[in-house]
């Protein structure tokens, strides 16, 4: 097995981008939400799509009201004197270091560039596919609402008033639901039907309207995911992904164009390589896959190094070391292979005696102790069903966050130089 890898695998991205052809959504994932070169590693993989292949947005695993106000920036629409650090220094939801570190500043500085002089409909957009914004997404709809419709805002403040005795608590409003036939479910469906009646033109801000129906749609798949979260089934995984999906394909159709998605693996990997499926899980690669011919899902892996992870959930980050791999994991393989780094193109390797199985996957997440990895960090996955390629990195480091005081100077830390 080692040898046909050896023989058949790539130490450059040309193989990939030729793979990639006509796609027009790619996936980009990642092992964990801490590893620098999964970041420059995509931002380099985008800068070519977006250059050569007409790809016009990128859309991560993050909120859409943070990520909407850096798609303001790359696209020349917030004040003047402002800089990309700026605009992601005030993510504050943890995990902060997510989307607030360097890695990032260097690609919405490159956006940025890329887009000036352009016609608003050429510009590359940045936007946030996650459901988690309850509160900030109803804030932007009421703002929008009292700037553009104040005959609607009635509706807004009404389902504002819903959520307001749970004090932005997400876990209280879950509980609240489980314990008692009350909920806001009414209140922010008619929010989003109302918010629809409104007519959208905005000759200042051609998305103004997009992004506050989104917002709109965040809140009424927030609260049902929120209901769900305190259950003991998967009802609030699969609304989540299900959210994720949906909201690219209104990217793709507000585009009318090419898209790149940037999600953990566990996302961007089709759910029915693993053990997903086993759970009545989907995930956004999967549904992609079942809703569009030109897709292409890439993963991403690595055999040890260090990460920025917090303990427990809301813990400060920290910077983690990330022990070598299972021998017998995808990671540990690829490793004995002798390659530092390298690119799988699934097709080449279907034919491969011992591709066809399932071995583990490391997958970190924002929570990790890495003393008891291997009780769960590895997902069973079939890997040339799992991704259309897999990009593995023998070493890998730390991301470099703008919240982390070691990296709080005025000018970046060295990171990869992914632009050239």
């Amino acid at each position: 097995m080692i040898e046909p890898i050896r023989q058949r695998a790539h130490r450059d991205l040309e193989p990939l981008h030729k793979a990639i052809g006509d796609s027009n959504i790619v996936l980009l994932g990642e092992a964990s939400h801490g590893t620098s070169e999964y970041y420059t590693w995509r931002a380099r993989i985008s800068q070519r799509l977006i250059e050569e292949k007409g790809f016009k947005f990128i859309a991560v695993e993050g909120d859409w009201p943070d990520c909407y106000e850096l798609n303001r920036y790359v696209k020349g629409r917030t004040e003047p004197g402002l800089k990309a650090r700026d605009v992601l220094h005030k993510f504050d939801r943890w995990p902060t270091w997510m989307w607030a570190n360097w890695e990032v500043v260097a690609l919405a500085e490159w956006l940025r560039e890329f887009n000036q002089g352009k016609p608003e409909q050429d510009k590359v957009g940045f936007y946030g596919l996650d459901v988690y914004s309850l509160w900030e997404s109803l804030a932007v709809v009421y703002a929008h609402l009292r700037e553009h419709h104040p005959n609607k805002l009635q509706d807004a403040m009404e389902a504002i008033s819903c959520f307001e005795p749970f004090n932005r608590d997400a876990q209280e409003y879950a509980w609240h639901t489980r314990l008692t036939v009350d909920d806001c479910e009414d209140e922010v469906v008619d929010l989003l039907r109302s918010l629809r009646t409104t007519e959208p033109k905005y000759p200042d801000d051609p998305e103004s309207h997009f992004d506050a129906e989104q917002n709109a749609l965040v809140a009424v798949n927030a609260e049902s995911y929120y209901r769900a979260m305190v259950r003991a089934d998967n009802d609030s995984w699969n609304i989540r992904d299900i959210h994720m999906a949906d909201t690219l394909d209104r990217l793709l159709d507000f585009h009318g164009s090419k898209g790149i998605v940037w999600e953990h693996n566990t996302h961007v990997g089709d759910a029915r390589a693993t053990d997903m499926a086993e759970a009545d899980m989907v995930n956004i690669g999967q549904l992609v896959r079942e809703r569009h011919k030109g897709s292409f899902l890439v993963g991403f892996g690595s055999y040890q190094g260090s990460v920025i992870a917090g303990n427990s959930w809301g813990a400060l980050m920290q910077v983690m070391p990330v022990p070598q791999a299972s021998e017998s994991s995808w990671e540990g393989i690829l490793h004995q292979a002798s390659f530092e780094d390298c690119v799988l193109i699934m097709d080449d390797f279907r034919d491969v005696p011992g591709f066809d199985t399932r071995r583990g996957h490391r997958a970190i997440g924002v929570v990790y102790r890495p003393e008891y990895e291997r009780m769960g960090n590895y997902v069973p996955t079939d890997l040339t069903r799992r991704y259309d390629a897999f990009i593995f990195i023998d070493q890998t480091k730390a991301l470099h966050p703008l919240h982390l005081e070691e990296h709080a100077g005025p000018e970046p830390p060295e990171t990869y130089p992914w632009g050239v």
